[in-house]
C-alpha cells in the first residue's frame, strides 16, 4: 500500500491548530506524504489558507475573510482558540506552503473555498502561483463548486483536480471524467468498496475525507483507495506501516 496518499486535514488538525504553518509541519512529522489545505482571498487579492469564510471560530474575530487585508489577517492569532501553547500561530500564505514544500516530495490538495463567496480569479491566482513554483504535477485542486474545477482544467489541463461531494453520487466516476477531473474526494460514508473496485476499472481514484477512526481507515484501505483525508496522518501512517505500505 506504498502508494496510498495519507493527505492531513488542514495540516495535522487533530494535533495542531488547523491550517497553520505548525500544523503543516507536524503532519509531515507524522507521517503524512500529503497536506490538504483551504485556499481564500484577502480584500487586497491576496492567498491565504483558511477553511472558514469568516474568521470568528479560529482567531475569535467577527470579520470575513473578504473584508480584511494581508496586513490586518496577519495582526490575528490563529492558535490560540486551539491551546495556549499555540498563542501567535498565524494565517499562512498559500506562498508560504508552496515555498515550505517545494524541497520536498509532498502531494499538495488544494481546496479552493469558493462556493460561499466567489472569489474573482481564485482559479487564475491559484494556478499562476502553482506553475511559479513548479508544483503543477504535485498539486490536486478540490472544490465543492465543479463550475470552478471546469475552469481550473481550461486554465491548466496539466492540474489535477478532484470532485468534492457529499452524497451518493450515481456513478461518480462518470461525472467526474464529464468535467475533467482525475479524483473522486468523497465524504467517506459515500465510499463503499463496490464503487472504489468500478471507479479503479475506469482509472478513478477515490480520495475521502474526514477519516479519523482506525477502524474506518482500515476498512477504506482494503477497499482499495488511492489515498485518505485526515485529522491524525500519525493514525493512518502507523496502519500503512503495519500491512506494509
Amino acid at each position: 500500500m506504498a502508494h496510498v496518499i495519507n493527505f492531513a486535514h488542514r495540516g495535522a488538525a487533530g494535533h495542531c491548530p488547523e491550517n497553520t504553518m505548525i500544523a503543516f509541519k507536524r503532519a509531515l512529522e507524522l507521517g503524512a506524504n500529503g497536506i490538504e489545505t483551504d485556499v481564500q482571498m484577502t480584500k487586497d487579492g491576496q492567498l491565504v489558507l483558511i477553511h472558514d469564510e469568516t474568521l470568528h471560530r479560529t482567531t475569535g474575530s467577527p470579520e470575513w475573510v473578504k473584508d480584511v487585508t494581508l496586513a490586518e489577517l496577519a495582526e490575528k492569532d490563529a492558535g490560540s482558540w486551539f491551546h495556549e501553547d499555540y498563542r501567535g500561530e498565524t494565517i499562512p500564505t498559500l506562498e508560504q506552503l508552496l515555498e515550505f514544500v517545494k524541497p520536498l516530495d509532498t502531494i499538495i490538495n488544494l481546496e479552493l473555498k469558493n462556493g460561499v463567496v466567489r472569489y474573482p480569479e481564485l482559479e487564475n491566482k491559484v494556478i499562476e502561483m502553482v506553475r511559479r513554483y513548479g508544483l503543477a504535477e504535485r498539486v490536486i485542486i478540490s472544490s465543492f463548486n465543479h463550475y470552478s474545477l471546469v475552469e481550473c482544467k481550461r486554465i491548466a489541463p496539466e492540474i489535477r483536480t478532484g470532485i468534492l461531494y457529499m452524497e451518493g453520487l450515481y456513478e461518480p466516476w462518470d461525472y467526474a471524467k464529464r468535467i475533467g477531473a482525475d479524483a473522486l474526494h468523497a465524504f467517506h460514508y459515500a465510499v463503499i468498496p463496490e464503487l472504489v473496485a468500478a471507479a479503479s476499472e475506469q482509472g478513478m481514484p477515490y480520495h475521502p475525507f474526514t477519516v479519523n477512526e482506525k477502524s474506518e481507515m482500515q476498512a477504506l484501505l482494503h477497499a482499495g483507495v488511492a489515498g485518505i483525508i485526515t485529522d491524525y496522518p500519525d493514525r493512518l501512517a502507523e496502519l500503512l506501516a503495519a500491512e506494509g505500505g
